[in-house]
């Protein structure tokens, strides 16, 4: 049995130290959301009906702006506007898709929110799966791309037939937009979890923070890295979770937009830690799509505490990034 590395964020409060009641009891939530599942351990101090009112709250509020497989949502409302057509946005999903958009540039299109036709046509969209890979014909003819999605105050509009896809980082604001709706009820100590994606504050009434072990892939033997999940977010991006077979070939669910297929490469995974879960998760998509010699450069360029975990023949290796490695020391 492998013993973890330790790894501690570099802003730990003493207050949350201080307040702490070691005699306090930790409620366990969850349920069904956005395809998945979340789950919220939380010290108590509020009702328990009124900690769940709040998240579920929550969690509908993002669902009805950011999600595209509801037809009713803000985003799919957006997506259904004539080409050329300014469409209003509320405050969250504008600041949602502009770090979508940020990310984008940064990663030189790794991470792109606007391939909603280039998802549906591969089979990991609302349209449904497909039993066969798409033509080169029916890839090329595939509006993509946020070059084609202009933003203007409150406003959006697509100069293409593309569609906004926020699903590779909706998740990790729905974590960030659970944490907000506990806060504002004064709870300061909890940890919340939404498809493996997390988000810790505060403490344990035993005084120890809400420990998490990055999500390994399967089968890797690589020494667990335990986090300190203290006041920071973890989203990973890993190649076995979602997929379809077709013609002997297993095709991953995230796409590269940048040569508009699923992603070739050996990454296996790729973790991030953020103060925002939002960030984590584009980020961590960004890595996994670059790979691991462009994403750590990425990662040390955006001073991002990162892993990274490559196929390497019959086993695996990993890469970190130097804010990571220092978490670490």
């Amino acid at each position: 049995m492998y013993q973890p590395r330790i790894a501690i964020p570099p802003d730990v409060s003493v207050a949350a130290f201080r307040r702490r009641s070691p005699g306090a009891g930790v409620i366990g939530l969850g349920g069904a959301t956005m395809g998945t599942t979340w789950s919220a351990r939380i010290v108590a101090s509020r009702p328990v009906a009124e900690l769940r009112a709040a998240i579920e709250q929550a969690l509908d509020g993002v669902i009805a702006e950011m999600s595209h497989w509801e037809p009713a949502s803000l985003l799919s409302r957006v997506n259904a506007v004539p080409i050329g057509d300014w469409h209003s946005l509320r405050a969250d999903l504008a600041y949602v898709l502009d770090a979508g958009l940020t990310v984008a540039r940064a990663s030189g299109g790794a991470f792109d929110p606007a391939t909603g036709t280039l998802v549906d046509l591969w089979g990991f969209g609302p349209a449904g799966r497909r039993a066969t890979r798409p033509t080169r014909e029916e890839i090329a003819a595939v509006a993509s791309g946020c070059s084609a999605v202009e933003r203007q105050g409150n406003r959006v509009r697509r100069t293409a037939n593309v569609r906004i896809d926020l699903s590779g980082i909706a998740k990790g604001f729905a974590v960030d937009a659970l944490a907000r709706a506990l806060l504002a009820l004064g709870v300061r100590d909890f940890l919340v979890e939404i498809g493996g994606e997390l988000r810790g504050e505060g403490m344990k009434p035993d005084a120890q923070p809400w420990w998490v072990d990055l999500e390994p892939p399967p089968g890797a033997r690589l020494t667990p890295i335990r986090l300190a999940l203290h006041g920071v977010s973890v989203a990973t991006s890993g190649d076995y979770r979602r997929f379809f077979d077709a013609d002997g070939q297993r095709y991953a669910h995230t796409i590269d937009p940048r040569t508009r297929a699923p992603l070739v490469n050996d990454v296996a995974s790729a973790s991030v830690i953020h103060a925002e879960c939002m960030m984590a998760d584009a980020w961590a998509t960004a890595l996994m799509v670059l790979g691991a010699d462009q994403g750590m450069a990425l990662a040390e360029r955006e001073g991002l505490a990162a892993r990274i975990v490559v196929r390497d023949g019959a086993g695996h290796r990993e890469f970190l990034s130097s804010t990571l490695q220092a978490m670490l020391d």
